[in-house]
């Protein structure tokens, strides 16, 4: 992915005319990991802002009493530590890397140096932190009001971000994902996962196969999510 067309995919940079992207683009620097490595842990130094070339990370909380939960998986085009560009605070999460990974990262210093001759950027982090904020609320009403199985649909739905599962069937979308993963990202047993899944088989909006779900029924799966 060429880094310029990356940082238009940004929702941080998206209102930066550009000329303004191709100074963010020169300033990004490739950084290579591999499948395990683990990029920051919370309480690091937060010093730069990371984005996906290619590859997938998780981003990963850990509880007060001491278990993990998965509250983000991220793909080719995703974008995660932002909030180190701002205030250079410690890490609040950790982010490995589920595969193999490329990406393209923007150094804090860099970064304050644009925005001093470049003040109009101001108003588009402050509008994504925004839609950051309203997301994490939305998160915490669904751990608070949502049942599993509406809560499984609207991650599924979310997830779904690939091309059409066989061709030109839109009605079918394919995710990279194992069991584990969602349900850590649910933050629920993967026994409770599974016979989640099994109940979707069963009603013909899902299939399952290694590391892979698709989607067969969009239609009942955002039933399922309301």
């Amino acid at each position: 992915m060429a880094l310029v067309s990356l940082i238009k995919q940004i929702p941080l940079f998206s209102s930066l005319n550009h000329e303004d992207i191709e100074i963010i683009a020169a300033l990004l620097r490739r950084r290579s990991i591999k499948k395990g490595d683990v990029i920051f842990q919370k309480g690091d130094e937060g010093t730069a802002l990371y984005a996906i070339l290619s590859g997938r990370i998780k981003i990963i909380v850990t509880r007060p009493a001491g278990d993990k939960i998965t509250v983000a998986i991220l793909n080719d085009g995703d974008f995660f530590g932002e909030m180190a560009l701002l205030d250079g605070m410690p890490r609040s999460a950790d982010a490995v890397a589920l595969e193999e990974t490329q990406l393209a990262v923007l150094d804090r210093n860099d970064f304050l140096a644009f925005l001093a001759q470049h003040e109009h950027a101001v108003l588009a982090i402050l509008r994504t932190l925004s839609l950051r904020l309203r997301k994490t609320d939305d998160l915490l009403s669904e751990i608070c009001f949502l049942s599993l199985s509406a809560r499984m649909a609207k991650r599924l739905l979310e997830l779904a971000r690939g091309e059409p599962e066989g061709g030109h069937d839109v009605s079918s979308l394919a995710m990279r994902m194992t069991q584990k993963e969602l349900s850590n990202l649910l933050g629920v047993s993967r026994e409770s996962v599974n016979k989640e899944l099994k109940t979707l088989r069963d009603k013909g909006i899902v299939s399952t196969e290694r590391s892979k779900i698709v989607i067969l029924d969009q239609e009942l799966l955002k039933k399922r999510a309301k």
